[in-house]
């Protein structure tokens, strides 16, 4: 596989940012599964008493509401801030959508993961994003 670090092709504005090869990537995705899910919970949990805050029935306290909802996204926010420390890009919250930041011919890519998928199975160019993900297999044929 050439996804690799060079440092030819990282500037002066990516300074303490990590680039993973695929097998970096592929080695951080247990943990990496375990941070979205988590999210994914954090997130639908928000969401539902956002929900519920919007639209609340007859018996619900608003302030005990707005507490939970605070907790909530706070806790959504350190699983967040987990993944970043990691190195990775959250894309989505819900479908688990993350994004490895990697160098691959002396230009920056990304190798692109969604929850549920086994390894890495895409990357794409920095500015087509998911829509213009390709099978990993072409960056051996560069």
């Amino acid at each position: 596989m050439t996804v690799k670090n060079d440092a030819k092709a990282i500037d002066a504005s990516d300074l303490g940012k990590r680039y993973f090869t695929l097998e970096e990537a592929n080695r951080a995705l247990p943990y990496v599964a375990r941070i979205t899910e988590d999210i994914r919970t954090a997130y639908r949990r928000a969401v539902a008493i956002q929900q519920r805050l919007e639209l609340p029935m007859p018996d619900d306290d608003a302030d005990e509401l707005r507490h939970e909802y605070d907790n909530a996204v706070a806790q959504l926010r350190t699983y967040v801030d987990e993944l970043q420390q990691v190195g990775v890009e959250l894309k989505d919250y819900d479908h688990g959508l993350v994004d490895f930041p990697a160098i691959h011919d002396g230009r920056k890519v990304l190798l692109c993961w969604r929850r549920g998928e086994e390894a890495i199975l895409a990357w794409h160019e920095l500015e087509s994003g998911f829509a213009g993900r390709r099978d990993i297999s072409e960056l051996n044929n560069n």
